[in-house]
């Protein structure tokens, strides 16, 4: 994640999910981004990147809803809190190799980095590489 307070750029960090299923990998991510955003309200998504989801799904004793849109860019989720804050994240597909995926999460990082989601992605394969286990990683 960049600094809170940094504006450049069209993402504000990256998340590599270890899996397709997003409400599977959505409560780890939501646990990352509570410091900063406060209660969780709602995520967008690219309806293209994602199979299909339920429209909630339950955090914290509280329901976040989930919206796909076909004009969200692609490769990008927005976890939105209570507050109307939010923040824009470039998604690492789960197949991508680790030595990627790692170079993704850290440019996408930098304060300085002003790159978008295919800017980021362009080196991401999709191809059959397994991801390790664990829970997805948040930079």
């Amino acid at each position: 994640m960049k600094p809170a307070a940094a504006a450049a750029g069209h993402v504000d960090g990256a998340w590599w999910p270890r899996t397709s299923d997003l409400t599977a990998e959505l409560p780890a991510l939501f646990t990352a981004l509570v410091g900063r955003l406060g209660r969780i309200d709602r995520v967008t998504y690219s309806l293209g990147d994602w199979p299909a989801s339920p429209r909630r799904v339950t955090f914290d004793e509280g329901v976040v809803r989930l919206e796909g849109f076909r004009s969200q860019p692609s490769g990008s989720v927005t976890v939105i809190g209570w507050n109307r804050h939010r923040t824009t994240l470039s998604v690492v597909p789960p197949a991508t190799s680790p030595d990627v995926a790692e170079r993704v999460l850290t440019t996408a990082a930098d304060p300085g980095n002003t790159d978008d989601n295919a800017q980021l992605l362009a080196a991401a394969p999709t191809g059959r590489e397994q991801t390790p286990g664990g829970i997805p990683v948040l930079s």
